[in-house]
């Protein structure tokens, strides 16, 4: 009986003392887990020198995105009319093309301007901040109101020749534009927005040109 209670309390404290190591053990994997996410959160800061590296904006590329807004909104307002009235399969497939290039191209340079705390041109306007309506047609290869109502009451071959016609002098003073941006503007991702309107316009200035018969 003697032994019995001897023997209890040592076999009591040795099963104290492992369970306090095992603690030990445990709290120092989670220090080492908890020191890891530590890191992972520590990358951050590599992401936010990746968003500098795109570069800081400057006043060409706010004059870019003002000024490319409207000019897209013109071409969706061009390409929406071939859909119902444009007689040539090529031609609602160009316009369709446009609309799925330049619509997001839009909502992108808004989302660059807000963020700058730059005005976003109206929807119901195609004139750049501070301009009135008449002040878009000096911008390169926007179309006058009366080139507009023209082609809303065009249909047919009419409409093919003349949607083509106008959308080509569109483009290439996009291309115009984008050419300025790829050389004076600092924010890195409107000067390769630039770049991908060059090359893409340019192909389809091509390829309307060649419907026309030009090509």
């Amino acid at each position: 009986m003697r032994n019995t209670v001897r023997t209890f309390p040592i076999r009591r404290v040795a099963l104290v003392a492992a369970a306090v190591s095992a603690a030990l053990v445990l709290a120092a994997c989670g220090s080492e887990d908890g020191d890891s996410g530590r890191e992972g959160h520590g990358s951050t800061p590599s992401s936010s020198a990746s968003s500098t590296a795109a570069g800081s904006h400057n006043a060409q590329d706010v004059v870019f995105a003002q000024g490319m807004i409207p000019h897209h909104r013109q071409a969706l307002e061009m390409a929406e009319l071939a859909a119902g009235r444009a007689s040539s399969t090529q031609v609602r497939d160009l316009a369709s093309r446009i609309e799925k290039a330049q619509d997001p191209e839009i909502r992108t340079m808004s989302g660059w301007l807000k963020a700058w705390g730059e005005d976003v041109p109206s929807a119901t306007s195609s004139a750049m901040p501070g301009m009135d309506d008449s002040a878009h047609s000096g911008m390169p290869g926007m179309m006058a109101d009366k080139d507009m109502t023209e082609l809303e009451k065009a249909s047919g071959t009419g409409f093919d020749t003349m949607f083509l016609t106008m959308m080509t002098e569109h483009h290439q003073g996009a291309v115009e534009m984008a050419d300025t941006e790829k050389d004076k503007g600092g924010y890195g991702p409107a000067k390769d927005m630039a770049g991908d309107i060059v090359t893409g316009q340019t192909a389809e200035i091509a390829e309307m040109k060649k419907l026309l018969g030009k090509g």
